[in-house]
């Protein structure tokens, strides 16, 4: 494999492209674990009839973890929302229609979002009040089985010069309940300053599922401090923030 193209970069990973293939290159020390699960977990997701790249195969690099899936060619929508700013409504509708669709799909093997995120409200830096009052509202929420994506936004959307969408990056997915998946998505906008985009993107999504805005809401303490366990320390402190609205009127 060659690695000398760089098509993406983050703190604990790079990934290359090498003709038909994405090698995706872990940091030295990067939790084996979290490697296997995240290729067992996209493989998952293959098998259930989603738009994705294919894995191809788990190997080591240098003493380095990575995960080789098939390259898909394209652009995000990310640059396609920041290229073409006129169509911004045009790329929120097919953002929601693709997540929606992903809604519909089951994994019964996926890990539950709900026992996913009890265990980091347990971790999370906050107040023994405010555990107590996520992890009962946590609790409260109803208990469903649909495929959450767990980090749905435009940088992991790849639109095809035909116009097929392939979603990536599916380290994070779970069966549960939407909403939370829904409230994560909003909280990302925030996250890259697009308060305004966030909006938009949650009034669509209730309208066109006919969901009340306040039912996704009441998930976003919950998904905040969630995130803010592994949060790089420049979006801890937001995160926080709205972990502690606690009520939404």
């Amino acid at each position: 494999m060659k690695l000398d193209n760089i098509i993406g970069k983050t703190r604990s990973k790079i990934v290359y492209r090498d003709g038909d293939l994405a090698i995706k290159v872990f940091n030295e020390g990067y939790s084996k674990a979290n490697v296997l699960r995240e290729a067992l977990n996209h493989s998952l997701v293959e098998e259930i009839g989603l738009n994705v790249p294919k894995v191809v195969e788990v190997c080591k690099v240098d003493n380095k973890w990575a995960i080789v899936y098939d390259f898909i060619e394209g652009e995000s929508l990310d640059k396609l929302m920041a290229k073409y700013p006129e169509k911004i409504d045009e790329y929120l509708e097919l953002f929601v229609d693709l997540q929606m669709h992903i809604h519909t799909k089951k994994s019964p093997v996926l890990i539950k979002l709900k026992d996913k995120m009890k265990g980091k409200i347990s971790e999370a830096n906050i107040s023994e009040s405010l555990r107590y009052d996520l992890h009962t509202r946590l609790e409260g929420m109803p208990k469903h089985t649909k495929v959450c994506h767990g980090d749905f936004n435009p940088t992991n959307i790849i639109i095809t010069p035909d116009g097929k969408a392939y979603v990536l990056d599916w380290a994070h997915v779970t069966q549960g309940n939407a909403s939370a998946d829904v409230a994560r998505s909003y909280l990302l906008f925030y996250l890259d300053g697009k308060a305004e985009i966030g909006e938009k993107y949650l009034d669509l999504f209730c309208k066109k599922t006919n969901t009340a805005k306040h039912y996704i809401q009441q998930w976003i303490p919950i998904v905040a401090t969630s995130q803010s366990v592994k949060a790089y320390e420049d979006e801890r402190e937001l995160l926080l923030h709205w972990a502690n609205v606690v009520d939404y009127e």
